[in-house]
């Protein structure tokens, strides 16, 4: 008989309160600031791993801070008796996220302890949309000749070969990731050289709240392969196969929930502690939190949590976002919002230029977003143990990480904002910039040996007229553009269709002509793989008005087809704005007076 009630009340149990019980209040989550850090104790050699401590003697900064102190165990405890749940206590914003009921509410607002108190936006249980999902493929496929073609392209435009025979590959720096799950990465042929080695020194997912990220979705998988994957014939799909990872799961793929940034914030300050230099972030927070005039650096939890790590010494690289064909939402999200936040944007392998898909910049504050670009069409390690060409900024920023720790390793004492100008400086188009490609691709031979200003050696490429109602600039005769212009050798079973596409809309929305595809003039084979890398988007006209600020109001990008290649009527120009221009890696100034 007493089995037989036991087993009865384990089914109601199972069942839900039966009719007519009481149906516990519902519970929502807020953010509580507490007021100080009195009293406090802390050691510093005996909470931060010896790389961490390392990174600040590095950095100049003292071994602890006020941000590193833990919250005082009494203010904690007095909010473990008044909450429902407490979710996360960070050391960084000295605050808690705790569930409660509204009664509750009341109480954790009166305590001593709390200087101030929010609630937290309510779950969304819809599908996470700042991730570019890819199909789990597990049929192996072979890799075609196209296939690697792009994937020495995709680091040997960022100059694999100047990093390669400096001897730097990441060696010494210690890489975080964030992301929704590294599914397979562990058995994955992709990293066997990268697990053989120990790489990978520490782990923890933060939705489970255990040490196995090897679950979840597969999105991880691919951005580690463009930082440390290889092919099986050993070409590296990243720059940073030497460098050791730290992999944080802090994503949710199939619903998307504020408690999402908490676990960013957790990552972070575990991220900070176990010593890493660099992290990646190929995650971002846009439309179902925020609008578009908080993507101001300051608004959301984590872009104020990235600007902290960056004055901790670490150089956080994040995507810039994929909703630029998003008519709702075309800029970046956060945490690429963030002014010292290294924001990646996609460029085309075929083109060298903006991806549709890639967000726009600027920041809400007009800020220059994003800050430098790379491929955002790679070949990556796939789920079941083979290789695919995927679509994302999600796959720009890792490649960018991995520039940044080769960069790093060369200059290991360099301060991180420092190092965050380097890379800056060191793009494709620097210093020209716009707000879809950033200061462009950077390049390893520029950051190994970097200077002020515009690269030297370069001869003028265009002439500026100016009349009473137009300003004209005019290519120079000397840089006119050859009758076959040699492009970047790519997608050689695709030329038929990119032979016959239609013009581009620009980024003002103006029609441009089509650009000349990867592989016209070329030859159907393309110069040999071991030809000097020839930058995307070299042929190419760029052009922008900037007011006085550096505030951009209008900027382009051309096919070069004669050398009267713009007007710009005066009616449009304001004092102080300055046209400039970029060709032919030259970068022309002209100021309105």
């Amino acid at each position: 008989m007493l089995l037989r009630f036991q087993i009865v009340l384990l089914l109601l149990a199972m069942v839900g309160p039966i009719a007519g019980a009481p149906i516990p209040p519902p519970t929502r989550r807020y953010w509580l600031e507490l007021r100080d850090k009195n009293g406090v104790a802390f050691q510093a050699a005996a909470y931060f791993h010896p790389a961490a401590q390392a990174r600040r003697q590095r950095q100049h900064l003292p071994p602890a801070e006020f941000t590193d102190l833990p919250v005082r165990s009494d203010y904690l405890e007095q909010v473990r008796a008044h909450a429902d749940t407490v979710l996360f206590v960070s050391r960084w914003f000295n605050a808690i996220a705790c569930q409660a009921t509204a009664a509750q509410a009341i109480e954790l607002a009166r305590l001593p302890g709390v200087r101030s108190m929010k609630a937290l936006p309510v779950a969304e249980l819809l599908p996470a949309a700042h991730l570019r999902v890819t199909a789990d493929n597990k049929d192996s496929k072979p890799i075609s000749a196209a296939d690697r073609q792009l994937a020495r392209q995709q680091t040997r435009t960022l100059g694999a070969e100047t990093f390669r025979r400096a001897g730097l590959d990441g060696r010494g720096l210690r890489i975080a990731i964030f992301d929704v799950g590294f599914s397979g990465a562990d058995h994955h042929p992709a990293f066997k050289q990268l697990f053989a080695d120990k790489k990978v020194v520490a782990s923890y997912d933060f939705v489970r709240r255990t040490a196995d990220v090897f679950h979840g979705g597969t999105h991880g998988l691919e951005v580690l392969s463009c930082l440390a994957g290889r092919l099986p014939d050993g070409t590296l799909l990243g720059l940073a196969p030497g460098a050791d990872y730290l992999l944080a799961r802090t994503e949710r793929i199939h619903r998307e929930v504020y408690t999402e940034e908490l676990d960013w914030l957790a990552a972070v300050e575990w991220a900070d502690r176990n010593g890493a230099d660099i992290i990646n972030s190929s995650l971002g927070y846009t439309t179902r939190r925020y609008f578009p005039e908080d993507m101001d650096g300051h608004t959301s939890l984590v872009a104020r949590a990235a600007e902290l790590a960056v004055r901790k010494g670490m150089l956080v690289v994040n995507a810039a976002g994929n909703d630029g064909d998003n008519e709702d939402w075309r800029t970046i999200g956060t945490p690429a919002d963030a002014d010292s936040v290294l924001a990646v944007g996609g460029i085309s392998p075929e083109t060298g230029l903006h991806l549709d898909f890639s967000a726009y910049g600027p920041s809400a504050d007009r800020r220059l977003k994003p800050n430098v670009s790379a491929f955002g069409t790679v070949l990556a390690a796939s789920p079941g143990g083979g290789y695919a060409r995927i679509d994302g900024t999600s796959f720009a920023s890792p490649l960018v990480a991995g520039f940044a720790a080769c960069a790093w390793q060369q200059q290991r004492a360099l301060p991180v904002m420092a190092l965050f100008t380097a890379i800056q400086q060191a793009g494709a188009l620097y210093p020209y910039y716009d707000y879809a490609h950033g200061y462009g691709m950077p390049q390893a031979d520029a950051v190994l040996q970097p200077s002020a200003g515009q690269r030297p050696g370069l001869a003028p490429t265009v002439s500026f007229v100016a009349s009473d109602s137009v300003v004209s600039v005019f290519i120079r005769p000397e840089a006119a553009p050859p009758v076959v212009a040699r492009a970047l050798p790519l997608y050689l079973d695709s030329v038929a269709t990119a032979a016959n596409a239609p013009g581009r809309v620009g980024a003002l929305g103006r029609e441009e002509a089509r650009p000349p595809t990867a592989l016209e003039g070329v030859g159907a084979s393309g110069p040999p793989a071991s030809a000097a890398p020839v930058l995307p988007a070299a042929g190419y006209f760029f052009w922008h008005v900037a007011d006085s600020h550096g505030v951009l109001h209008r900027y382009e990008v051309l096919e070069v087809s004669q050398r009267a290649i713009l007007r710009i009527p005066r009616r449009s120009l304001r004092p102080g704005d300055v046209i400039r221009v970029f060709y032919l890696g030259a970068t022309h100034s002209y100021p309105i007076l």
